[in-house]
């Protein structure tokens, strides 16, 4: 196979990055990982993974480790924030779309994207500097003074993605006035209370919060809101900003006695603001593409920032294949074609919150999706 001897730079090592070089490791590809972070860190917080991202971590072996920790709720529940009566409920048994629907600590999530990976292919502490590309590769350039090279380079690293602003231009993030609340923290802080057997998203007139368990027993919980706020307010890093507790116990002083349990037995969150970018023109440049975050971020509100990051990775990996890793720009324009109009369709829905808002949604369309089976576009058309 061609692929055997592919030489690719994956720059970031988030989700996406692991998620994409085990993708095309499968494929028999020479895969370089390069993260600026000098470690790994537990950052606390939940992530959900629908049975459409689950696929693809079934494929490159990581299902049943994950399963083995993670949460498997009943259902997707919607409740009125402040009656508690149930505007939408989706049971979510593996037979419906063909693959669990886990919740669980990112760290353990990124632990196991990790585990897929060789650790010697990993590298942190490499900020990219910048790259040159010409017909026979690309060479990153790192603030460290090394250098690599590679056949191709993705850029993984994230929505304020360093990648994006050299191949596409400098761009600002959209700040809609809305902010997020978010901590993970042991069960025992409830002091016996339960907050059921179903992820659940309390929807208020201007405000909500998703609350489930972590981990398969019930020990840890984790919470995520949206209030507004001032677009003035913004945190340039994602997860680095300490919030208020009693702030956040305020914000929600009107909702249902189940959410105020969770918020007075919290003992300490985090603040950030939610930030979205419109769509780009392309995803690539010559050699050079982008995935996940740093080619179509989105609002946390249908869980699917990293999962569609997930899906981007199988469906990259078998764009290049099947181009024997001959083509590299003729893939790159497959992969485009066929993840635009579905991740520009998630962005939409998501950043208009209305998703499960009330019964009677399809959802086979985004739970269903299968990244590593599903037909992809004609080279012809793309």
């Amino acid at each position: 196979m061609a692929n055997s001897k592919l030489k690719v730079a994956v720059v970031g090592a988030g989700m996406g990055g692991l998620a994409v070089a085990a993708t095309l490791r499968k494929i028999g590809a020479d895969v370089q990982v390069y993260e600026q972070a000098s470690k790994f860190g537990r950052i606390g917080a939940g992530i959900q993974m629908m049975p459409n991202s689950m696929k693809v971590l079934r494929g490159i072996g990581l299902e049943e480790r994950l399963r083995k920790t993670a949460f498997e709720p009943y259902s997707h529940l919607n409740r009125d924030a402040y009656t508690g009566e149930i505007k939408a409920e989706l049971p979510m048994p593996e037979s419906l779309f063909g693959a669990p629907y886990l919740c669980m600590h990112r760290g353990d999530l990124h632990e196991a994207l990790a585990s897929a990976v060789p650790s010697d292919t990993i590298h942190l502490g490499k900020k990219l500097q910048g790259f040159d590309q010409g017909d026979a590769g690309v060479t990153l350039k790192f603030t460290d003074g090394t250098t690599a090279n590679a056949d191709l380079m993705i850029g993984a690293d994230g929505v304020h993605s360093l990648v994006r602003s050299m191949i596409i231009g400098p761009d600002k993030p959209l700040h809609k006035g809305r902010i997020a609340y978010r901590a993970a923290f042991s069960a025992s802080h409830l002091k016996g209370g339960d907050i059921g057997r179903s992820r659940t998203k309390w929807w208020g007139n201007d405000r909500h919060i998703v609350i489930y368990y972590t981990k398969a027993d019930k020990s840890e919980l984790y919470f995520v809101t949206s209030v507004p706020e001032s677009a003035d307010w913004v945190t340039p890093e994602s997860w680095s900003a300490k919030g208020d507790i009693k702030e956040l116990r305020a914000q929600y002083s009107e909702f249902h006695p189940d959410v105020r349990m969770v918020l007075d037995g919290c003992p300490d969150c985090h603040k950030w603001a939610i930030l979205e970018r419109d769509p780009l023109p392309t995803w690539s440049q010559g050699r050079v593409v982008l995935i996940g975050d740093a080619c179509h971020p989105m609002t946390p509100y249908m869980a699917q920032g990293a999962a569609t990051s997930i899906e981007d990775a199988a469906v990259l990996a078998r764009a290049i294949e099947a181009r024997e890793g001959d083509d590299i720009e003729g893939a790159f324009k497959v992969y485009e074609a066929h993840r635009k109009p579905r991740v520009t369709r998630i962005q939409a829905i998501s950043s208009a919150n209305t998703w499960m808002q009330n019964a009677g949604q399809d959802t086979s369309w985004l739970y269903g999706y299968d990244a590593w089976n599903v037909p992809l576009a004609d080279a012809a058309t793309a």
